[in-house]
């Protein structure tokens, strides 16, 4: 059994939150989620769609605002990770986290890497007019979405191409 950390916040990172949760061979032990940010008219404090959906699962979350602070790394050490799997967690994790976990960790990336780096890639293929993206799993290091490229699946892009609908499509393939 794998001892699985997951990190991600938004929707998108969802389906692969749950992929991993039915995977028979690996352990869910944490999930590290950003914290929960006011939201609507009323400015309700509301949790990132991963934190909801971990509650529901039942799995432990940590929500830090930031990892680079002393002892913010501690709780994600205490559930002594396997792998951590980061899909769109929306902060560079330092290298003492990169290098902590025996399998290192593993990104979910919403482009066919080396295109379109960053946080937008999906917008990013669309305004390019990329005939095809894609989703890549990528060994991660120091830089930003620079690691090894361990696997791609790629989707057609149309000209009817929209980010909501591909944003869902590529997640469900990640």
């Amino acid at each position: 059994m794998l001892n699985i950390v997951f990190m991600g916040s938004p929707e998108f990172a969802v389906p692969c939150l749950d992929a991993i949760s039915e995977h028979p061979n690996a352990q869910l032990v944490g999930v590290v989620s950003q914290p929960d940010k006011p939201a609507g008219r009323g400015r309700k404090l509301t949790p990132p769609p991963v934190k909801a959906r971990a509650l529901e699962l039942g799995i432990e979350v940590y929500q830090p605002p930031g990892l680079r602070k002393e002892g913010r790394l501690d709780p994600i050490f205490a559930w002594k990770p396997d792998l951590i799997v980061v899909v769109a967690y929306g902060k560079i994790l330092p290298k003492e986290l990169l290098e902590y976990p025996k399998f290192g960790c593993i990104n979910v990336h919403a482009s066919l890497l080396p295109r379109h780096r960053g946080a937008s890639p999906i917008h990013q293929a669309i305004l390019q007019g990329d005939e095809t993206t894609g989703v890549a799993l990528m060994q991660m290091d120091e830089g930003l979405d620079t690691g090894a490229v361990l696997a791609q699946a790629e989707q057609p892009l149309t000209p009817f191409s929209r980010t909501p609908e591909l944003s869902e499509s590529l997640s469900r393939l990640g």
